[in-house]
């Protein structure tokens, strides 16, 4: 009976690390979220727009220019529902930095997305 790796995951819904617990033991290799909340929040196409919104804003940049979340927020939500949905953007960045195409900055150092509190920036990984 060999042992489970026991690595840090990325929830799939959130893009937040979490790391192995005892009770998921039996079944680690297949836990794909930190939560039940998660879990039960399945990615949809308003997440793949935000992630698209996110890549294409800094696409249009100058290279090494970043972006607010709050202007990917603007890009796929209306006038006035932007607000409500600045976790659900941070989220998306979060999962792309996961998969290694943004850095999450913050006063222009990048920093680990799971500890930064406040203002943050987005920037295409060099």
């Amino acid at each position: 009976m060999g042992r489970e790796p026991r690595a840090d995951k990325v929830c799939a819904h959130c893009g937040r690390t979490f790391s192995w617990r005892k009770k998921w033991a039996a079944d680690w290799a297949s836990v794909r979220y930190c939560s039940a909340r998660c879990r039960r929040s399945p990615r949809d196409d308003t997440d793949s727009a935000l992630e698209r919104a996110i890549v294409d804003l800094l696409g249009q940049r100058a290279r090494g220019a970043t972006v607010c979340p709050s202007e990917a927020a603007r890009a796929v939500f209306a006038a006035d529902a932007w607000r409500a949905q600045m976790e659900r953007t941070r989220q998306a960045g979060r999962r792309l930095v996961a998969t290694g195409e943004l850095e999450w900055l913050q006063r222009g150092r990048v920093v680990d997305p799971d500890t930064a509190r406040g203002p943050v920036r987005f920037r295409l990984r060099r």
